[in-house]
């Protein structure tokens, strides 16, 4: 069913970005998946109490309420056991991930796939770079996780700069999910619109991943791109983003990145599983079990664990821009 409307499609491709409101149901698709964060939140305020890190689970708090105290109270951060990706460097057999049933029913909606639908064709592959970020104040954040997007500011990037070359000419559709409004005071995202007609800038190794030093940024002003629960931002692969620091003291701005592209082509991270989400010429390739998907990363854990590293960046930081 198609979920852009024509003029949506066309501001698609002239900014390489649009915000579709209403199209996932906050009750129906993100509540389900609040509800599998918080036992991961229980495990982990269960394993503080017993060493006595924090004096309680807080287990009557609100979810952002309960993760602020926890971590500002034990002075730690925990966002790989959250994150639905492995570490792309030094896996190790128990390296923590989130594999639950209601993530992959987020992944596998209906009503989302559609929308992306709407930009890439009917057949459709679920790269596996895919987080969750859970944005806290800056009071909570942890020494040593300040430069961590999974709980800080990401810096300035774009998409087709952090896989490897193989993907250059693939199609690959970045997908923003909200799970609370996003707001420019709690770190929403951030855009150049239309530098996706540019070609890929150069990136540097930083402590925050890999960013685009300031002095190549585009000339023309970044637009910041507030988004209520229940909305997703479609964007190019080549689209400058960031994200803005938290400035609140007590909200958490929690948002998933997923990436869909046509079957068939490089992911540009090979190590990784991704699956057939939806085909209209194979129905059969489709992965509906939210169990296998589990073990398609659980296997690849095991198999890294025991490798020296696959190479994930094409950057080294030799460039004269990096010096």
């Amino acid at each position: 069913m198609k979920v852009l409307t024509e003029e949506q499609r066309r501001r698609f491709e002239e900014d390489g970005c649009i915000v579709v409101e209403n199209v996932l149901d906050p009750a129906l698709d993100i509540a389900p998946v609040m509800a599998e964060y918080s036992g991961v939140l229980d495990r982990i305020a269960d394993a503080l109490v017993a060493e006595g890190a924090i004096r309680s689970t807080y287990a009557e708090l609100p979810f952002a309420d309960r993760l602020i105290q926890i971590y500002t109270e034990s002075g730690r951060n925990f966002p790989k056991e959250f994150d639905i990706s492995l570490p792309l460097a030094n896996v190790k057999p128990n390296s923590p991930i989130h594999l639950g049933p209601a993530v992959f029913g987020l992944m596998t909606s209906p009503r989302l796939l559609d929308a992306v639908e709407d930009i890439i064709g009917p057949e459709i592959f679920s790269n596996p770079v895919q987080h969750i970020r859970m944005k806290v104040p800056k009071s909570a954040i942890a020494p040593g996780f300040e430069s961590n997007g999974g709980v800080g500011q990401v810096g300035w990037h774009q998409d087709n700069g952090v896989v490897l070359e193989e993907a250059d000419e693939a199609t690959i559709l970045t997908v923003c999910i909200p799970l609370n409004e996003a707001t420019v005071e709690n770190g929403c995202l951030r855009v150049f619109p239309r530098s996706h007609r540019d070609d890929l800038i150069a990136h540097c190794p930083t402590s925050n991943g890999m960013r685009i030093p300031d002095a190549l940024l585009p000339e023309h002003a970044p637009r910041p791109l507030p988004m209520p629960a229940g909305s997703v931002l479609l964007m190019h692969q080549k689209t400058v983003h960031s994200s803005l620091d938290n400035a609140t003291p007590d909200q958490v701005r929690m948002s998933f990145d997923l990436r869909y592209q046509p079957t068939g082509q490089p992911t540009g991270r090979p190590s990784f599983p991704g699956f057939v989400a939806r085909s209209s010429a194979d129905p059969r390739s489709e992965l509906h079990d939210p169990a296998a998907w589990a073990r398609l990363w659980l296997d690849a854990r095991e198999r890294l664990s025991e490798d020296e590293g696959p190479r994930l960046s094409r950057w080294d930081g030799d460039s004269p821009v990096c010096a």
